[in-house]
């Protein structure tokens, strides 16, 4: 490897070490990068804006104002109210009723911290009022956070569809699976928890409550229908399905729900905002970071490292899921993902691994790095609402981490699990 490649991937060990923010390591990086190649340094100002000019991209600010107006319009509310009436007289009804409006927000956001904070603000004190520990409710709340990465629309999937020149559509209908053996998973996890600390059963709703909860929700649970059967009967892209999003959350929240008054708009368009821009910054300096590997070989020569330490397929996807675990775990899965995408992509192309599969499995990895500490931002999000530690929270994930670590690796060695429904209406 060369003297660049050298510095940048020593540079970006040090720096992210030191604490700096990853865009501005990225940033940084990449001009010292610049510097070192003496090429052109207005190539990077270049490489940032076309990095956050692509057009696939419109649909990131779409669904996460989305997902704020949704929240806002008490479309969450009354997903969680559904849910229970379904689930709630089961054993672990609740904690199950917990897992469903997380997998029906997950297919309205795209986002693991979103989705946490919406099922975890109305059912972490729910939980705990019959029953269940604090500790549990939060981990609970946590885990179902990246439902909404897995279950399209998928922020993650958007952007890995953008680098990688894959199908969006299909990568969203790679998701679908996973996501649901994943709520499942969750599922036989709030049973046991509830049989072995004999939590009370909810008493059955009846019909007429029944009736009221579906009645009251079902704008709720048409949204979901709506944007992704808008996108898959060929009447809109992922992009177009965003802004469809926008307006019929709008629409639902002031004129149906009632909930939502433009009072709120402000606030709720200037935290979409700052998120869109945190997203959209780093993948501007990520590109110009991308740019300065790629210029100088470095993704390839370390896919021949790897190669290097063995032919094994089984073996290299094994090592592979484990390095995005761990990244997971200390990086921003946005910045991650631009980084080593081609890296990932030349390794995919090595062993054979089909595209969708590969986008799939990138982003489910780092859909559990949202739920592991240190940078677990889903952790950080029901610590907050629940008022516990971060480590309390911890203590309580490992079951919900056992799924997702069983999902992790079905994905990565059942090809079918992501490539069916892409294959059959994609």
């Amino acid at each position: 490897m060369g003297e660049i490649g050298l510095v940048m991937i020593i540079g970006l060990i040090v720096l992210l070490a030191l604490g700096v923010p990853i865009a501005f390591t990225i940033g940084l990086l990449a001009a010292v990068g610049i510097w070192m190649a003496d090429v052109n340094p207005m190539i990077l100002p270049q490489q940032f804006i076309a990095g956050s000019s692509v057009t696939s991209l419109l649909a990131i600010p779409g669904f996460i104002l989305a997902g704020e107006v949704m929240s806002a319009g008490g479309l969450s509310r009354r997903l969680v109210r559904v849910a229970e009436t379904f689930f709630g007289h089961l054993t672990g009804g609740l904690s199950m009723s917990t897992v469903a409006a997380g997998t029906f927000f997950g297919a309205i956001s795209g986002s693991a911290p979103a989705t946490t904070a919406a099922v975890g603000s109305i059912m972490i004190d729910e939980l705990e009022d019959r029953g269940y520990q604090r500790g549990y409710a939060a981990a609970l709340a946590t885990a179902v956070g990246p439902l909404g990465q897995m279950i399209p629309p998928s922020i993650p999937m958007v952007i890995w569809g953008v680098l990688a020149e894959e199908s969006i559509a299909k990568l969203f209908l790679a998701g679908i699976i996973p996501g649901l053996i994943a709520a499942t998973g969750f599922c036989v996890v709030s049973v046991l928890y509830a049989r072995h600390h004999g939590v009370a059963k909810e008493k059955r709703a009846t019909g007429k409550e029944f009736l009221f909860a579906l009645k009251d929700g079902i704008w709720a649970l048409l949204a979901p229908v709506v944007i992704l059967g808008g996108i898959y009967s060929g009447m809109f892209t992922p992009t177009e399905a965003a802004m469809v999003g926008v307006l019929y959350s709008t629409i639902v929240g002031l004129f149906l729900y009632r909930d939502l008054d433009w009072k709120k708009m402000p606030s709720i368009l200037m935290s979409s905002m700052r998120t869109t821009a945190v997203i959209m910054f780093i993948v501007a300096v990520a590109y110009g970071f991308a740019w300065v590997m790629a210029s100088e070989q470095i993704p390839a020569q370390l896919t021949q490292a790897l190669l290097a330490l063995t032919d094994n397929p089984i073996i290299l996807l094994l090592i592979v899921n484990l390095m995005l675990l761990l990244l997971g775990a200390v990086m921003d899965n946005i910045s991650a993902m631009v980084i080593l995408s081609g890296v990932l992509i030349g390794l995919g192309q090595q062993i054979g691994l089909d595209p969708i599969q590969l986008g799939a499995m990138v982003v489910i990895n780092f859909a559990v790095g949202m739920v592991t500490p240190p940078v677990g931002y889903s952790i950080f999000v029901a610590s907050s609402i629940s008022g516990l530690r971060v480590e309390t929270v911890a203590r309580h994930i490992w079951p919900f981490m056992l799924v997702l670590l069983g999902v992790v690796a079905l994905v990565a060695y059942v090809p079918a699990i992501t490539l069916w429904l892409p294959a059959t209406f994609g």
